[in-house]
């Protein structure tokens, strides 16, 4: 699979520091001991070291003892990421006593190295929902400048070399916002663009912003939504390549781009799709990989200001090791803005 030995190449280029704040769950650990054994991180595990190591050697894991193990319980940062804490919630009725109780959880504890600049990254969800994963990066790391609007992208690699880069597409927003306003259907545009910059190492996004209809071609307060969200990502992001509305032919098969939106210079080339609700992009990708046999890859955070990655309680071990070099590329990205 070329796209993801492409992101795991970059990962070991520039290594990044990704927080695995669920060490005592089996498969994050042996996902752990890969990543360390390929070098495509710095890997950073929160809990008892006697305690990962036991497991580590139940497991049969070699390479554990080049991870970075941090105990919140004994941590001589502990105290400070605690003040850190209790500054940054102290308006929403953080005492100094609960911000001492609340560092102890390992999904806020590693959120506040990589607030205080110790770490890079962060994925969990092996054993904590979404809304666990979600909530300490929202508090503490914060969206990204300029973005309110937390979404998930999707890698898709289908067996269509015709379509999208070379057979490769992002689409968003297909894990978080349910039902979007055009402000916030703006800003997922603009991050599922630089999603396929930073991790799918996409050159030139093509964004379409898919609707029922083409340029007009059906009136509807869904689709006046979506033209007006396409208004609004070219103000946000001024160099952003992005047409709507269009829908999913049109946006895709060259010639029915032109068919239906002339002169387009996204319409039968995007690589790019944005749904104009959760709904609609959850559905679409997961047909997608179902009955079309692409490899889905995601769902990709973006919004927030450092990546913060939520993992299915579901994943595999691979899925794991690839969310730590998809992470690592997004760190990069993160960095250099």
């Amino acid at each position: 699979m070329a796209l993801i030995e492409s992101i795991v190449a970059r990962a070991k280029a520039n290594k990044q520091r990704i927080v695995l704040p669920e060490s005592m769950e089996e498969r994050t650990l042996t996902a752990a001991d890969k990543c360390l054994a390929d070098d495509i991180a710095d890997i950073i595990l929160i809990g008892n070291q006697e305690e990962i190591f036991a497991l580590a050697g139940k497991l049969g894991l070699k390479h554990i003892d080049k991870a970075t193990i941090i105990d919140p319980a004994t941590s001589e940062k502990t105290e400070e990421y605690a003040q850190l804490l209790f500054q940054l919630r102290q308006k929403k009725g953080m005492t100094i006593e609960k911000a001492r109780e609340q560092v102890l959880d390992p999904l806020y504890f590693g959120c506040l190295i990589i607030k205080s600049g110790d770490a890079d990254g962060q994925i969990s969800g092996a054993l904590s929902t979404t809304g666990d994963t979600l909530r300490p990066a929202l508090q503490i790391i914060k969206c990204a400048p300029g973005i309110t609007c937390v979404s998930g992208a999707m890698l898709l690699i289908t067996q269509t070399p015709q379509y999208g880069e070379e057979g490769v597409l992002v689409m968003g927003d297909v894990a978080v916002t349910p039902m979007p306003d055009a402000g916030q259907l703006a800003q997922i545009a603009v991050c599922t663009a630089q999603t396929a910059k930073s991790v799918a190492g996409f050159a030139d996004p093509r964004v379409a912003m898919l609707s029922f209809s083409t340029k007009g071609s059906a009136k509807h307060e869904v689709v006046d939504k979506v033209v007006e969200a396409t208004r609004l990502a070219k103000e946000l992001d001024p160099s952003l390549k992005i047409d709507g509305e269009l829908q999913a032919d049109a946006a895709l098969v060259p010639s029915v781009g032109q068919k239906k939106a002339p002169g387009s210079e996204i319409a039968g080339k995007a690589n790019v799709l944005v749904a104009p609700c959760l709904e609609v992009g959850n559905i679409a990708y997961k047909l997608v990989q179902r009955l079309g046999n692409a490899d889905a890859i995601g769902p990709i955070l973006q919004g927030i200001a450092r990546p913060v990655n939520d993992l299915s309680r579901g994943c595999s071990v691979d899925d794991i090791y690839k969310m730590v070099a998809i992470t690592a590329c997004q760190a990069m990205d993160a960095a250099r803005n």
